[in-house]
This record gives structure tokens, sequence and C-alpha cells, in this order.
């Protein structure tokens, strides 16, 4: 089956680069893997770090994961609901006392100010890790939007403090926005633990798991190896950008701040693959926290909706298999419906804002991981490829 699998997906990984030297219908570069419960039965590159640069990816190419790092952010918070220092259904206040200071925003005045009120509850860790606290991102709604254009809001990218104290967007518990919940979930993680997010990562899971190419301060020689960003512009072109994360972050943003390689997350998947424990053998999460990520935990009334792409450089409309039923687990969306790549339902994944993809399949013992660095998120032709990319896995494990 691995000669098969690695034939197939290959292929799809080689011809994603391929193209016009402009840009057009192709990638500047990608690294993606598959793995198993026991090992990489996968790991390929094609393309370039920079198309203004003559570097070839690598496997330890370094990328921005983007929202791809909600999911350890998720790992960190079941462990400490282990360990009986985190109720999930506590006020996250008394973990993060800032988050009782924000308002819920219901529009703006006719001088543009906006529109605040206290919120009917509190928030909850368990609001926060299934993103119905009430936080949105300023690429995905108008609100947050205009409080950027018109107010000064910083945006999530700049990694800084004032970037998190955004209203609500809507009393906790009664709606499903997709946005700045995981980050403040690290904060939760930061309050209990009385250290910085990046010390419990390093500690908790990345250690036992061996990924040694995770930060959210990459070295100078993680930098070396990092992939540059480019934007698609209008006519399909590629151009090189400078948008990335600081690599000096005032706060550690725990929905979307790691810097990672490929390899690094085929292990974090292969844990969840494992019932919790790493390749020697430790347990990072208890089945029973595993168990969590692999169940909804939304109300039957919600369930994940199209991200609209307010800000069309940063975000085209994004759905995965629109038609399709998915919620939200701890922390990961949640299939309910098979997908038509071969994912059954019960799988979980999702993705990081410059196009990086990722799906855990517990029963089928498979997972896998593409990683570039293209903007804006649901870029036609990157999320094509990715998913003829796990299309491929499947069929070569189906047919095996």
């Amino acid at each position: 089956m691995n000669d098969k699998l690695t034939a197939a997906v290959d292929a799809v990984v080689q011809s994603a680069s391929q193209g016009p030297a402009s840009g057009e219908e192709r990638v500047p570069g990608v690294v993606a893997g598959v793995t198993d419960r026991h090992e990489d039965v996968y790991l390929g590159v094609s393309g370039m770090r920079d198309l203004s640069g003559d570097t070839a990816m690598t496997t330890d190419t370094v990328f921005n994961i983007w929202s791809t790092t909600k999911a350890i952010t998720g790992t960190a918070c079941l462990q400490l609901v282990e360990s009986g220092d985190l109720d999930l259904h506590a006020p996250a206040k008394e973990y993060a006392p800032a988050i009782g200071e924000l308002q819920v925003i219901d529009g703006f005045d006719g001088d543009g100010q906006p529109i605040l009120r206290t919120p009917t509850s509190d928030v909850t860790t368990h609001h926060l890790l299934t993103h119905t606290a009430g936080f949105g991102y300023d690429f995905f709604n108008e609100k947050y939007k205009r409080l950027a254009e018109e107010h000064g809001q910083p945006s999530v990218a700049t990694a800084s403090r004032a970037a998190l104290r955004t209203p609500l967007l809507f009393d906790p518990g009664t709606q499903w926005e997709y946005g700045s919940n995981i980050d403040w979930a690290g904060q939760v993680v930061e309050g209990i633990t009385g250290k910085r997010l990046g010390e419990v990562f390093a500690e908790k899971i990345f250690a036992p798991l061996g990924m040694d190419s995770s930060t959210f301060a990459p070295s100078e020689e993680m930098l070396a190896r990092k992939a540059r960003h480019h934007q698609r512009e209008e006519d399909g072109t590629l151009t090189p950008s400078d948008f990335e994360t600081p690599p000096v972050p005032e706060v550690d943003f725990g929905g979307h701040g790691l810097f990672s390689t490929v390899p690094d997350y085929l292990k974090f998947i292969r844990m969840w693959l494992n019932e919790g424990r790493s390749a020697t053998g430790e347990q990072v999460l208890s089945p029973a926290s595993v168990d969590l990520g692999f169940t909804n935990q939304l109300p039957d009334h919600l369930q994940v909706k199209l991200l609209p792409g307010v800000i069309p450089t940063l975000s085209n409309d994004a759905e995965f298999f629109p038609g399709l039923k998915k919620t939200w687990s701890y922390t990961f969306q949640y299939g309910e419906e098979p997908f038509p790549t071969g994912r059954p339902a019960g799988a979980i994944g999702w993705a990081g804002l410059a196009n990086l993809y990722y799906w855990i399949d517990r029963d089928n013992g498979i997972g896998g991981y593409w990683a570039t660095q293209i903007l804006p998120f649901a870029d036609a032709t990157c999320f094509t490829r990715f998913v003829e990319f796990e299309t491929a896995a499947y069929q070569a494990l189906t047919t095996s």
C-alpha cells in the first residue's frame, strides 16, 4: 500500500508547482505528508520556497502554520482538564480575567461609534474551544473589518495584546462564529500554568512528540528554512509577499501563531491516531480526551457555516464541501458526513490562512498535512490540489 500511495500522492505534489512561470494555476511550492499510526508513509516536496529566489522546497521547510495552531492549543487545554486544573464550563475569566471585561457589539451608531453592551452570560473555555464565545476575524466579519478600518483595531496577525481585545459579536453560546476564540483559550492556559503558551507547548506537547521545529519564536536557523508567503493576484499570478506573523510575538497566539514543519505536524497527527500516545509510548492525552476530539461538541442547532471573505486579499469565501454537515469538536472541524475525497464521517481536520490543510481519520488510521504559504485563503488552485492529494491517498488505501 505504501508504494501505491506514494506514487499516487507524489504525482499530485509534483504537478502542483508546475505551470506558467507567472504562477497561474500552480502553487509556488508545497510540502505534503501522509502518516499512518506508526510512521510517515509519504513525505514529499515540489517547487520553491520563494519565487524571487532559487531555494527549492525541502521537507524541513518552516511555515507559518496559522490556524493549524488551534488544535495544539486545544490539546493543551485538554491536558489541563485531565489534571483537574481547568473546568471547561467555568467562566473563562476565572483563568484569564481580561476576557471578563469584553462587551458585545450590537452595531454602530450614527457617528460610526460601536454600540456596546454587557453580555448576558460569561464566556467559558468550552465556548472558546467550539467557536461559540462570540469572537470573529476581520477577514471573515464585516463588524470586525469596520473596527479595523475605522477604529484602528489591530489585526491578529500582529500577535499584539491589543489585537486580542475585540468585542464579542453575540452572547456566548448562542451562535457559531469562527475567530480568535482559541487565542483566548491560549490565555486560559497561560493563566492556569503561569507560563507563556510556547513554554507549555514545548514541555507538554513538543518534547514528548519530538517536535523540535515548532515554536512561536523561531531561531535564526529556523527562519533561514522558512518559506515566503505569496499573494495570488486577481489575474491568477503569484507575487512574493512580506506578510507573516512576527517571529518575536508580544503574545503567543494560540489560534494562529506557530511556526512549524510538515514532519513535526505529522507527529502531532500521529498522536491523535494513537489514542494520545507518542511514538515512544508516552501518554500526551488520555484516550478519553482523544474521544472528545472525535466527537461533535456543538448543540444540535449549530454547525460550521461558510466563512465569507470580506477582505479579498486575505480570504475568499471558504467552506469545505458546501452542503455537507460539519460541526466542531475539541478542537477540530468534525465531519458529520463522508467527504468526496474518501474521508469518512467522523474524521476531523482543519486549515490555516495561507492554504495549509490537514485531516485525521482514526477509523482508517491515516492522516495528512498539506503546507503552502499562499494568500488569499481558499485559493482555488491550492485547495483543488489538496483535495486531489487526499483523494489519491484514499484511493490507494481502498485499492490496496
